[in-house]
């Protein structure tokens, strides 16, 4: 893993962008980029997502190439970025467990999102930036259905369902006013 700041992660996005963009299209879609919680802790960062953000908002990327094929969400890997917040070990449906996501972790996740939506030009919309939740809804295993993968769904402070609308909210802030 290598820590990076904002800037240089909008770079390997521009220079990941061509390669993300083929594969995307291989698959009839546009690039994707998809919102986790790791369910490990704090600190623990795992090598199927290309961005881990930990407690205190600081980023690592697992790769210098943000098109490489990483397996961090089902039957939707190819042409996507996989983010991930070091956070929820021992979660369930009701509670965040020992280690929930930080402030720091949320304020993080929507300016990298900013950052990646702008050099990618993608739009800040749940077609292009969507949570592991929203994701598993659409094939059946989410919330909606058998609850197995419920990431960002919600977050301390928000209602169930509201987890991917703050950080895109606060994604579009940011990008309106200048992520990093």
């Amino acid at each position: 893993m290598k820590k990076v700041t904002l800037e240089q992660l909008k770079q390997l996005a521009i220079y990941s962008k061509d390669d993300l963009r083929m594969k995307a299209h291989l698959v009839n879609r546009d690039i994707t980029l998809y919102l986790h919680w790791s369910a490990g802790h704090y600190g623990q960062f795992f090598y199927n997502y290309h961005i881990n953000v930990d407690q205190d908002g600081s980023v690592y990327v697992s790769s210098d190439d943000l098109s490489e094929l990483k397996t961090h969400t089902w039957r939707r890997n190819f042409g996507a970025i996989g983010i991930a917040l070091a956070c929820c070990y021992n979660a369930d449906i009701s509670d965040f467990g020992p280690e929930p996501p930080t402030k720091e972790q949320i304020e993080a996740i929507a300016q990298i999102v900013a950052v990646l939506c702008e050099a990618l030009d993608l739009t800040i919309d749940i077609d292009h930036v969507m949570t592991h939740a929203e994701a598993a809804d659409l094939d059946d295993y989410g919330p909606a259905t058998t609850c197995e993968c419920w990431d960002l769904w919600f977050l301390p402070g928000t209602e169930k369902g509201e987890g991917s609308n703050l950080i895109r909210r606060k994604a579009c802030s940011y990008l309106q006013n200048g992520a990093g």
